[in-house]
């Protein structure tokens, strides 16, 4: 039903499909403090594990299935990729991690984050379709990313206007600088290690 491998050359990955990894993907491809090579590699590295480094000859390929696997079989151009990570948007699974788990309650009685594994596909079908109303009567999340959404252009009450910046500062998606921890320099020293060992 949803992808478990990628196939390049005849040879099969195991994807690491639970939606954490996807999550921890999407963090890896908007870190600006590391450059396009690393990045790819990281990403690889992280959906397809080991194997897919050591098969150096086939990156460039498993970047563009996982691409596709992370759009959830939704075929992109390579310059789409770079634009991507320069778009607005609307949710930050990181940031919004309580919003998303409080939400995914509210509607589907569940609590993501609670489950031992949860496919991608799955999780962000569900994402996609959480409760939205534009009378209120919806889920955090969704009532969250309308705010962000908002145009306070077109909001020609001055008054609801500055009420509207006001709440898009509250709920304005950080753009933190990185700053890596003891165990993330270790986690990265492993991964070059291993990615260079005969």
């Amino acid at each position: 039903m949803y992808p478990e491998y990628a196939e390049v050359n005849g040879k099969r990955y195991k994807i690491n499909t639970d939606f954490r990894v996807a999550i921890k993907c999407d963090e890896i491809a908007r870190d600006n403090s590391i450059g396009d090579l690393e990045r790819a590699l990281a990403i690889v590295y992280t959906l397809f594990g080991v194997e897919a480094i050591k098969d150096i000859e086939n990156i460039e390929k498993l970047l563009k299935i996982a691409v596709k696997y992370l759009r959830c079989g939704a075929e992109v151009e390579d310059k789409e990729i770079k634009n991507e990570r320069k778009e607005k948007r609307d949710i930050d699974f990181i940031q919004d991690q309580n919003y998303i788990a409080s939400s995914f309650k509210y509607d589907y009685g569940y609590n993501p984050y609670d489950k031992d594994y949860l496919h991608w596909y799955e999780f962000y079908n569900d994402l996609n379709n959480l409760s939205y109303s534009e009378l209120g009567s919806c889920c955090i999340l969704s009532r969250i990313r309308a705010i962000r959404n908002t145009d306070v252009s077109k909001i020609k009450d001055a008054d609801e206007r500055k009420r509207m910046i006001e709440a898009q500062k509250q709920v304005a998606i950080k753009k933190d600088k990185k700053v890596l921890n003891d165990k993330q320099k270790q986690s990265a020293t492993n991964f070059y290690k291993e990615l260079f060992k005969e």
